[in-house]
This record gives C-alpha cells, sequence and structure tokens, in this order.
C-alpha cells in the first residue's frame, strides 16, 4: 500500500470538522512523501487545511449549507498534542470563566509549555505564550481554570468575594486537587484560611 492510499485509508475514518496534525501520519512515510499526499487531498477538496501543518475533513452546516470553519481551540489542541505540548487556559480567560471579570481577550491566548509563537487560523490568529509548569498544572480542568484564575488576579486582587466565589464553584475533590497543587505561599495562606473559616461556620451552624 503506498503512503497516499495508507494516509486517505485512515482519514476516511476520521470525524469531519475535527482538526488534526499531519505530523500524526509520520510513521505512514518520509516527511516529504506525507505532506505530497496531504497536499493532494487538499486540492482535490477531500482535505482542507486550516493552519500551517494542521488540517480537516471539510463538514458543512446542516443549517446553512456552508463549510464549517475549524474551531480555533480545536486547531490549537492539535498542534500542542503533536508536539508533545500542555497547553492551558489564559488568567484573564480563566477569570472570566469563573465570573470574576468581564474583561475578553483582543487576541486568543494560550499558555504552553512550548515556545511563545502565534497560529495562523484562517484570517485568525492565536497567540501561544510560554508558561512555567506551575501555571500548567491540572491543564484542561476546571482545577486548572481556577489556578490560573488565582495567578492572575495575584496577591492584591485576590479579595475576599473572589476567593469565595473560586471555592464555591469547585467540588470538595477538585478543592482538594487545588489545595495539592505548588503554588505561592499568599495563595495557600488564602485557601486555608477559606478552609478555617468554613469549617468554623459549619461548627457553629451545627
Amino acid at each position: 500500500m503506498s503512503v497516499a492510499e495508507s494516509i486517505s485509508n485512515r482519514i476516511k475514518h476520521m470525524p469531519k470538522g475535527k482538526p488534526f496534525a499531519g505530523a500524526v501520519f509520520a510513521h505512514a512515510g518520509s516527511r516529504a512523501s506525507v505532506d505530497k499526499a496531504l497536499s493532494r487531498m487538499v486540492l482535490s477538496g477531500s482535505l482542507e487545511r486550516v493552519a500551517r501543518g494542521v488540517y480537516m475533513r471539510p463538514k458543512q452546516s446542516e443549517y446553512t449549507g456552508k463549510k464549517v470553519r475549524a474551531n480555533p481551540i480545536a486547531v490549537v489542541q492539535a498542534v500542542a498534542k503533536a508536539r508533545g505540548e500542555t497547553i492551558q487556559v489564559h488568567g484573564v480567560e480563566a477569570a472570566r470563566r469563573m465570573g470574576l471579570s468581564t474583561q475578553m481577550q483582543i487576541l486568543p491566548t494560550y499558555y504552553t509549555s512550548g515556545s511563545t509563537r502565534e497560529i495562523k487560523i484562517g484570517n485568525a490568529v492565536v497567540r501561544l505564550r510560554h508558561a512555567s509548569r506551575q501555571r500548567l498544572q491540572q491543564a484542561g480542568t476546571k482545577v486548572g481554570i481556577a489556578l490560573t484564575a488565582l495567578l492572575y488576579l495575584g496577591k492584591e486582587g485576590l479579595t475576599e468575594q473572589a476567593k469565595n466565589r473560586i471555592a464555591s464553584s469547585l467540588s470538595a475533590e477538585e478543592f482538594n486537587k487545588l489545595i495539592a497543587c505548588k503554588m505561592p505561599e499568599w495563595m495557600r495562606s488564602a485557601l486555608a484560611s477559606y478552609v478555617k473559616e468554613h469549617a468554623c461556620q459549619n461548627r457553629t451552624s451545627n
């Protein structure tokens, strides 16, 4: 079976509209032969190139009949997976998701264990910003979002209201996972005080 046939057969079983990195076919042959096969599929219309090195099977909207655009987050995740990187939502977005801010990112940005760079997705641009391991803990989970939001707020921005909102949005298991993360002493003290305060309230109510 040729490189092109091997790749084509596998792609037929991939869901339409879901981005993937061309690097997933590295085992199928040389980089030049893989790139050539993917380029031919793009020209034939059976594949769509949505970003550098990222493709997807075209998908049409059942409502409008138009091509569905690639989800930028899914593209970033595909790139990160192919490179073995960890990605995490940026602090601005984390704080917004936690209901602590209405601020929106002008340029969608994510933290990454890889290098700082920009990915062009059609007319859109997504920025990946290198971050420390501390900011990447529990990536892709609600715990990770809470941790990133706390680090973004900082010691001065962590009000009682913000602390209570973040803590109350997590389950007991998630809160324990958050406490188990590596974090600055000011953050650990703030979370410990929340635990202490609620322990006292529970004893009083009982």
